[in-house]
């Protein structure tokens, strides 16, 4: 089993890893069928126009995921890595302005948003509940090409007939080390006398590695940077104000004046994972750590461990990156990142484990403690809903992300003052998390119909 690290964490755009970046993916992916010459339903015509019908969690909450957006330049040829987030919006309001799409290697075609754009409201796909319709017409509306796509969580995108036939997930492929659970990774890692984060390194096999791991960061540095010095009204309705550039300039003022209580780096970490998510609720550039939703968390922590942490290095923090990538990669391979399908647990729970589980690593933990540190993290996110306000993320998801940072913290530095020994190994963990995902209500399943969603304060 392997699963790179830049397929943990991918370079996109907020606000969501499911439902913006994967829908954008999976119309761009349509656009390819297209080019391709994919043979064309008998009877049809020429090419004239495109559609899309959104199911399950892509409509309940669609609109406050910019769900339609996604599409629509998605539908444009436009991709989450390279799109320029400050241009969305003008090329989104072309699209709804003219009825007309121009993707390249192919002719104008008709796709208008207010009617060739459905939310179906009805059951989810029976394969995920982040189910999507692309379909593709001649001039008389005949069906010309069909597709059934599913964004499974963290950008991640497959067909109806790559789900039902199991096909594994981009990035896999033969590994030195090829663990597909906790319990291997340590099995390899004693058999070997490797680190996790070497482990890694090797199966990721890449001469360029570290230039992508800096890269990786750099993305997450600037998403945060510019989230500290943003003012402002969140888009969508709620009305939220950005409360992370007034926080940190709180604490850099109270440095060295005798003021900061004992908690204060508890704040510290909370600011910095509130600004990436402010970014993300705000639409801009992030990386999926495992998912838009969670990508303060990870982030948060590396600049903890930079900023705050005695002996922090660039070695380091690559290590960070490695291993929670491992983790989320075993997270994501034996259960899912995808709130829609186990609720937050399975975004910020992950995050979590995952940032706890690089951090234990960059401070000298052994294999052992790093599991351990994964455990606890994920174990105290277990059963957490995805229940966000309005469908937007960012009631309760901003605060959330600054949550997960502090209790990752906490993890890393309570299995660093064990041997690695515990009660609930993380594979038994993972496994509750997917069971408890299971029988968890759809209302608390990023569908805003039920918790925090539903108990909004009268205005």
């Amino acid at each position: 089993m392997f699963l790179s690290v830049f397929d943990i964490y991918k370079i996109g755009i907020g606000p969501s890893s499911s439902h913006t970046m994967g829908p954008m993916v999976a119309a761009a992916r349509f656009l390819d069928d297209l080019r391709g010459g994919v043979e064309k339903i008998p009877g049809a015509g020429k090419l004239h126009a495109l559609g899309a019908t959104l199911h399950g969690s892509l409509a309940f909450t669609g609109k406050g995921h910019a769900t339609d957006r996604a599409v629509i330049l998605g539908f444009c040829g436009l991709m989450p890595e390279t799109l320029d987030p400050d241009r969305a919006e003008s090329i989104e309001a072309e699209v709804r302005d003219s009825g007309i799409v121009r993707p390249e290697g192919l002719d104008a075609l008709r796709f208008d948003p207010a009617t060739d754009l459905v939310f179906d409201y009805d059951a989810p796909l029976p394969l995920h509940a982040n189910g999507m319709v692309l379909r593709a017409f001649d001039a008389a509306g005949n069906t010309y090409h069909r597709q059934t796509y599913y964004s499974v969580g963290g950008g991640f995108v497959l067909t109806e007939a790559e789900m039902q036939a199991g096909t594994a997930l981009k990035g896999m492929r033969e590994v030195p080390y090829p663990f597909a659970s906790a319990r291997e990774m340590l099995a390899m890692g004693a058999a070997s006398g490797k680190t996790v984060a070497q482990m890694k390194s090797a199966n990721e096999g890449r001469a360029d590695l570290d230039a992508g791991l800096d890269r990786l960061w750099s993305v997450m540095e600037g998403c945060m940077d510019r989230g500290l010095s943003q003012d402002g009204i969140l888009p969508g309705g709620l009305k939220v104000r950005r409360r992370a550039r007034a926080i940190h300039e709180q604490l850099v003022a109270e440095r060295g004046r005798n003021l900061a209580q004992p908690h204060q780096a508890n704040d510290w970490m909370s600011v910095y994972a509130m600004a990436v998510n402010e970014e993300n609720a705000a639409g801009g550039r992030v990386v999926t750590a495992p998912t838009n939703g969670a990508a303060g968390v990870v982030p948060a922590v590396i600049r903890y461990y930079l900023d705050h942490c005695v002996g922090a290095s660039r070695e380091g923090l690559r290590d960070l990156i490695l291993v929670s990538a491992a983790v989320g990669g075993i997270i994501k391979h034996n259960a899912s990142i995808s709130g829609a399908e186990v609720g937050c647990q399975g975004e910020v729970g992950s995050a979590a484990a995952m940032a706890a589980a690089g951090l234990c690593a960059a401070l000298g933990g052994t294999n052992e403690q790093v599991e351990n540190a994964a455990e606890i993290a994920l174990e105290h996110h277990l059963g957490m809903t995805c229940d966000p306000a309005a469908g937007l993320v960012q009631v309760p998801c901003i605060e959330r992300n600054a949550l997960g940072a502090i209790k990752a913290v906490s993890a890393a530095s309570l299995a660093l003052r064990g041997d690695g020994t515990h009660f609930m190994p993380l594979d038994n963990c993972i496994r509750v998390m997917l069971e408890t995902g299971r029988d968890m209500s759809l209302k608390y399943k990023e569908t805003s119909q039920g918790g925090i969603a539903v108990n909004l304060p009268e205005c």
